[in-house]
């Protein structure tokens, strides 16, 4: 997993007075952009998480293009970018390995912390992931098309809180909101019992039916579009759970 995070951003959206919220956040999504291309084309995945900062999914990329990316942030933004690249058997343990790269380097509001590059923590066993692409079952009818905007919003804002807040205190998985009504999760490899449970959960504290396709591969891209594509045929079959075959 990388942590991207922008150097002393906070600061610098004030000085020397503060900044148009709309030219911020203009800016933060051209940037996010920037990384989810460059994670992108190397077969990763990344997430926007708070935007200063971001969160991607890195397996197979080494110092090499990380460093390219932090030199075309240099070279087209305001601003600078420090990145901890983290190892270990959990999404959670690899992406606590990246920020304590960064926290030991300094604080993300320290003038005088640019441009960290650092990689820690441990592996073992193959070098795989595995992506949960989950998704609110029939969005649209249930509340797209009859519910007020603000209230389908809050919504899927509860399903996705709940779901990451249990991912994550049960199996270690990083969950994102990727938009529309769709979350993703990296998390270990887990049987479908863990996901029934999952499923039940959000369903019992958010009152939100989900769906989920699960993949299985050598890097974010492989084990998403397997994800994917199980996820359709949930769509298709009216199943809550698919899990890819290693050859889907």
């Amino acid at each position: 997993m990388s942590l991207v995070q922008l150097d002393d951003y906070g600061p610098w959206t004030v000085t020397p007075t503060p900044r148009r919220e709309t030219d911020l956040q203009a800016l933060q999504a051209r940037l996010f952009a920037d990384l989810a291309d460059f994670v992108g084309d190397r077969d990763g995945y990344a997430f926007f998480n708070r935007f200063d900062n971001m969160v991607a999914v890195t397996n197979g990329i080494d110092r090499g293009p990380h460093e390219r990316f932090q030199e075309r942030v240099r070279n087209r933004y305001p601003v600078t970018a420090s990145v901890g690249i983290g190892r270990g058997t959990t999404p959670v343990a690899a992406l606590g390995a990246a920020s304590e790269v960064l926290q030991d380097a300094g604080s993300a509001q320290d003038s005088d912390r640019r441009e960290v590059l650092g990689v820690a923590g441990e592996t073992a066993g193959p070098d795989a992931v595995t992506i949960a692409h989950f998704d609110v079952v029939d969005v649209t009818g249930t509340y797209t098309d009859t519910h007020n905007a603000v209230d389908a919003d809050l919504a899927v804002q509860r399903a996705t809180t709940e779901l990451a807040a249990y991912l994550r205190a049960e199996h270690d998985a990083v969950t994102q909101f990727v938009g529309g009504d769709n979350v993703i999760a990296a998390c270990p490899s887990l049987e479908r019992a863990a996901f029934d449970e999952t499923l039940a959960h959000v369903r019992e504290v958010a009152d939100v039916t989900l769906q989920v396709g699960v993949g299985h591969a050598e890097t974010a891209y492989g084990a998403g579009q397997r994800a994917k594509h199980a996820l359709e045929t949930c769509r298709e079959t009216g199943t809550r759970i698919r899990r890819a075959a290693a050859d889907d």
